[in-house]
């Protein structure tokens, strides 16, 4: 059994191989000239838990919870973008785009350029997440707006939707042609196009309120989808949690602007639900009396002809 004094010689010795010896060793001759042996065992559970690596901890557990945050929003924002989808089938079935409005949609579209600015690389390094996300709304919303243009009910409608589109386009790359070239920094960057993007994203997300205008005008919300506003009210409040969790003002105040007007669109629909299922009957019974009519003239006018062509028969 070696004593005290060669158990320490051992440790010294082996203290250059790793740090966290050295404080081992430190409390190793303190326990043999003063403690008894359960203090090390304590101290080396306090050593687990000192407040550095805790904190290592945290930051890491911090990262990995945005991130899956973030691709949940990429999830759901991906669903925002095509839950209009079953809006554009009818548009395409009926060959109109009726009482819809484009406003939604291109308001999204210039949102979701923006916010490609804000994603490259040389803006807002880091920002994969926000860059394919949007991208990919650019390109679903490109596709809604393009069909507006299509299905649109005038002339005058479908030039003032080409005139939105060619505008926002514009804008957009003389931002980026200018941010790219004046403006040296990252974090410069990032500010400039952010406050841009909070401006364009409180846009979008206020947009429908033109709708929101008109259901309470009709008292019908048939032209305001439940998809949407749902799939509005998780995106906000998923992107609102992936900025809180490292704070990020940019994509905190429109997603937390997109929360409160989904929420506002829900109450509507509640509200306005059942007065639209009334006008929606009263306009399918109209439909049917009116073909019911119909029949009856062109029957009416059958037995006449009939009778015409009977008394005819009967003259000669």
């Amino acid at each position: 059994m070696q004593s005290p004094s060669h158990r320490y010689a051992s440790i010294s010795n082996s203290r250059t191989k790793c740090h966290s010896l050295y404080f081992i060793h430190i409390r190793l001759r303190l326990s043999y000239s003063r403690y008894s042996q359960p203090y090390l065992i304590i101290y080396l559970a306090t050593l687990s838990l000192s407040p550095r690596p805790f904190h290592n901890l945290i930051m890491v557990s911090a990262d990995a919870i945005r991130t899956a945050v973030g691709i949940l929003g990429n999830a759901i924002s991906l669903g925002l973008f095509l839950s209009p989808l079953p809006t554009f089938v009818r548009i395409c079935k009926k060959g109109s785009v009726e009482e819809f409005s484009v406003v939604p949609y291109v308001a999204t579209l210039l949102n979701c350029m923006m916010w490609v600015v804000y994603g490259l690389p040389v803006v807002h390094p880091h920002s994969t997440l926000v860059l394919t996300i949007n991208g990919s709304g650019m390109a679903i919303e490109l596709a809604y707006v393009l069909l507006f243009l299509i299905y649109a009910r005038s002339g005058k409608q479908r030039a003032k939707v080409a005139a939105i589109l060619a505008a926002q386009t514009a804008f957009v790359a003389a931002v980026a042609l200018v941010v790219l070239t004046t403006v040296h920094t990252n974090d410069r960057r990032s500010m400039v196009v952010g406050v841009l993007c909070v401006v364009f994203g409180a846009m979008m997300y206020a947009a429908p309120l033109s709708v929101m205008k008109m259901v309470i005008e009709t008292k019908s919300v048939e032209f305001m989808p439940l998809t949407l506003s749902l799939a509005s009210l998780f995106n906000g409040l998923c992107w609102t949690a992936y900025a809180l969790i490292r704070f990020d003002l940019y994509i905190t105040i429109p997603n937390a602007l997109g929360v409160a007007f989904a929420v506002a669109q829900l109450v509507l629909y509640a509200v306005y639900y059942s007065s639209t299922q009334r006008q929606i009957a009263g306009r399918r019974r109209k439909a049917a009396e009116a073909e019911m009519a119909e029949v009856v003239v062109v029957q009416a006018v059958d037995a006449n002809n009939d009778k015409a062509g009977s008394g005819a028969a009967a003259a000669k």
